[in-house]
């Protein structure tokens, strides 16, 4: 066959996850490969993600170039991927997750906890912003954009204090000396899918990419996004979400925060997955009925329909 093209986003992070999606893909399956890269809305905006709408905003032009025969497979980082499937389009293969917690990077080896009062802290996720305000309210939130090197390179100059970045972008990168703490799910539960990429097809076409699917990944990460769907939930709301395959169970826990951090709803379940082909689905719904049940009908749907 003629070479496989994959799309993907043209920033440092999304070319390095790109390669080492490709490299796997090549050994797999012996394919020659080609790197298509694209210019999405969210790479052309210098507005905030909650004020563009967070939903899509990195993956609405790699699905139309992918719709409209440009290349083969897009590459995502699946938390930024809509959990609303757009017709002629699936997901082909979700690889193997890499560390799905979120890291503080700060000057003078701080921690979230020794921050000093009125701590300049940059991040520009609205859950990131709810958790430090429900953790550290007398810190100073600054909306941040840009790459990790811009954002690192705003602690190095003295303008920020710290700056909340995932652990999976920063290892891809081979930047992991400036971290200064490492978040713990438990406590501070990430995004939906966070630290996993997908790769996204035309509908027929699974089998070019599925040599790189990861079944237990592909388990978790789809229980973590049906949160997001039922709750009618963007990228953008404050919600975290985790799961784990733990002895044939899946253990699925989801988070909502108001943004403001003044409190938050906790849910948790689990499931037996051994024998079932498709639990994500049954799960993600047990956690949103029972979200909506403990009262959190008065701050959903959040952020806009996936």
């Amino acid at each position: 066959m003629t070479a496989l093209r994959i799309g993907t986003r043209g920033s440092e992070l999304a070319m390095t996850q790109t390669r080492q999606i490709v490299e796997e893909l090549q050994k797999k399956t012996g394919h020659e490969v080609e790197i298509i890269s694209f210019t999405t809305q969210g790479d052309r905006s210098k507005e905030s993600l909650a004020s563009l709408g967070g939903t899509g905003v990195f993956a609405a032009e790699l699905r139309k170039a992918l719709l409209d025969g440009e290349c083969d497979a897009v590459v995502h980082s699946l938390k930024d991927l809509p959990t609303a499937a757009l017709p002629g389009l699936s997901i082909g293969a979700i690889p193997k997750r890499a560390d799905a917690r979120d890291a503080l990077c700060a000057r003078d080896g701080l921690t979230i906890d020794t921050l000093p009062e009125g701590a300049r802290v940059g991040t520009g996720s609205p859950r990131r912003q709810a958790q430090l305000r429900a953790r550290r309210p007398d810190v100073e939130i600054i909306d941040i954009r840009g790459n990790v090197d811009t954002r690192l390179g705003r602690v190095a100059s003295g303008d920020l204090d710290a700056v909340i970045l995932s652990v999976a972008g920063l290892t891809r990168l081979g930047r992991t000396e400036p971290i200064t703490e490492i978040l713990e799910l438990s406590e501070w539960p990430t995004a939906p899918g966070q630290g996993a990429l997908a790769l996204e097809v035309r509908t027929g076409d699974e089998k070019l990419v599925s040599a790189v699917d990861h079944k237990s990944t592909r388990i978790m990460v789809e229980a973590e996004r049906g949160v997001l769907a039922h709750l009618e939930a963007g990228c953008s709301a404050p919600i975290g979400a985790q799961a784990m395959i733990e002895d044939g169970m899946l253990f699925v826990s989801a988070r909502v925060y108001r943004p403001d951090g003044s409190g938050h709803l906790t849910s948790s379940h689990a499931l037996y997955v051994a024998d079932s082909a498709d639990p994500a689905g049954e799960v993600s719904v047990r956690i949103g009925d029972e979200l909506l049940a403990d009262g959190a009908g008065e701050i959903v749907p959040l952020g806009g329909r996936s």
